[in-house]
């Protein structure tokens, strides 16, 4: 290891910098993300005006379904890509999963731009899933490996940051060609972050911990000399094997009772996180904004203030989240998403107001991004990875995300046939409900894990098993993990 490398690693001067351009780029796949997450709220006004959505491969169906399917056939891969994304990560590496992940952006993006068809279009939309689901498990997994021990919740914390502003930079993107409706420049726009994205990740190492299990040791210590001083290799190096060992046994070990109150936590809260209804927000807010008399730029204008509401509300929670712990924000969260649904359902359940119930949409959807934001959308996915054992972490949060993908999709595919059964206000009524019950699910079954240690959580969850209360459940928020 050379002067340089040592002194960098011990200051943290040049080491440091090394490690928060390679956690920059790799939150990338979160800003991706984001991106194509939100991107198709706007494109979705033009492309339905652009195809016939009376059918699809010949076939006859309800446009109603139809654009669901436009909607959620991202979801239907990003369902896949996460199922799938944890072993293709262990089996080919972190960066390369990155590298193919950003291709596979990039092709997704290409194909809708230029499809000819609505079954191309869609077609599309499911590769850019794939790539959803690898960048929603690989992206935090590289940044926490590679990343010291005494800023890795920073940085892991930067790939959920990148993922509001991903879905706020798709509704700027979606304002700039509202004006002339091109909506292939709308979803063609993810190439350009897909290919800084794919280029810059050829410059980057691979995960020490990966080359570690690959038995490249030497690529390991290189990798880990450039941020860590020599004394701070060697026990790292030591620590990883001994987690190795550890987590040999980690995918039947979820079926143990003692691990069982810890994964319906995480099941319920990736179900809840969905199910009370933040993607319609995220997926239509601009058709909501229509169907209440704004015009089709206005409403991605309006949009455009959800996702700033969004981002700014994300960078509050990671500011409080050490500081007043994850149930006091999950329940003011729930919460003010609860009121926030029930007047949002309330604009469009009253007659003879046009203009009015415009703007008291736009309020309340506003108002119920920031209650998300800073409650069940960033404490999620830092709970789940503070709640399990080590040797179960890496299976459960497997799990745990297609859940929260299969719910995701759910809803999206849900929510065009809610509105048509019930009305917006029914439907926003009955995400209300479902809010009340993951208030109460939250209250009696969610832990606090502030400040606990990965022992005490053992401890704890072996207690639950022989006859302890499920919300003993706690853990220490865990560099390791990821967001």
């Amino acid at each position: 290891m050379s002067t340089e490398h040592t002194r960098n690693a011990d200051t943290g001067d040049g080491g440091n910098r090394f490690v928060y351009v390679t956690a920059a780029l790799a939150a990338l796949n979160g800003l991706l993300f984001g991106f194509d997450t939100g991107v198709i709220s706007g494109a979705f006004l033009y492309i339905q005006d652009a195809f016939d959505m009376s059918s699809l491969l010949w076939i006859s169906t309800s446009s109603a379904m139809i654009e669901g399917l436009v909607v959620s056939g991202a979801l239907v891969g990003a369902a896949f890509g996460a199922a799938v994304g944890g072993n293709l990560a262990d089996r080919w590496g972190r960066r390369r999963l990155i590298l193919v992940g950003a291709l596979v952006f990039f092709l997704g993006s290409l194909t809708m731009a230029v499809a000819p068809t609505l079954e191309i279009l869609i077609a599309g939309r499911i590769l850019d899933g794939i790539a959803i689901g690898f960048a929603s498990i690989v992206g935090p997994l590289y940044i926490s490996e590679i990343s010291p021990p005494k800023i890795r919740g920073s940085l892991v914390s930067l790939n959920q940051l990148a993922v509001t502003t991903g879905i706020l930079a798709s509704y700027f993107v979606n304002y700039a060609f509202a004006d002339t409706g091109q909506w292939r420049w709308m979803l063609g726009a993810g190439m350009l972050p897909a290919l800084v994205l794919l280029v810059g990740m050829l410059f980057m190492p691979e995960s020490p911990r990966w080359l570690i299990d690959k038995g490249r040791e030497a690529d390991a210590k290189e990798v880990l000399s450039r941020t860590r001083s020599e004394s701070r290799i060697r026990a790292e190096l030591r620590e990883i094997k001994e987690t190795k060992e550890i987590e040999a046994e980690g995918l039947s070990e979820l079926i143990e009772p003692w691990v069982r109150p810890a994964l319906i936590v995480g099941i319920g809260l990736a179900a809840f996180q969905q199910v009370t209804g933040i993607n319609t927000v995220i997926y239509y807010a601009p058709t909501i904004f229509e169907s209440t008399g704004f015009g089709n730029s206005a409403s991605i204008l309006a949009t455009v203030g959800v996702g700033v509401v969004n981002v700014v509300m994300t960078v509050v929670a990671v500011l409080l989240m050490d500081r007043v712990g994850r149930r006091p924000l999950l329940l003011v969260g729930l919460g003010g998403m609860i009121l926030t649904l029930v007047g949002l359902g309330a604009a469009f359940f009253l007659p003879g107001l046009s203009g009015v119930v415009g703007w008291a949409a736009l309020g309340s959807l506003m108002l119920y991004v920031a209650f998300f934001a800073i409650g069940l959308g960033p404490v999620f996915w830092l709970l789940i990875s503070e709640i399990y054992p080590l040797k179960v972490r890496g299976s459960a949060m497997g799990v745990v995300t297609v859940v929260n993908w299969v719910a995701n999709l759910l809803v999206a595919q849900t929510f065009l046939q809610l509105v048509g059964a019930i009305g917006e206000h029914g439907t926003f009524w009955l995400y209300a409900a479902l809010s009340v019950a993951a208030l109460v699910f939250t209250y009696f079954l969610v832990p606090e894990t502030k400040g606990r240690s990965l022992e005490e959580i053992e401890a704890d969850l072996r207690q639950s098993a022989v006859g302890g209360s499920s919300t003993a459940i706690a853990a220490e928020p865990t560099e390791d993990g990821v967001e």
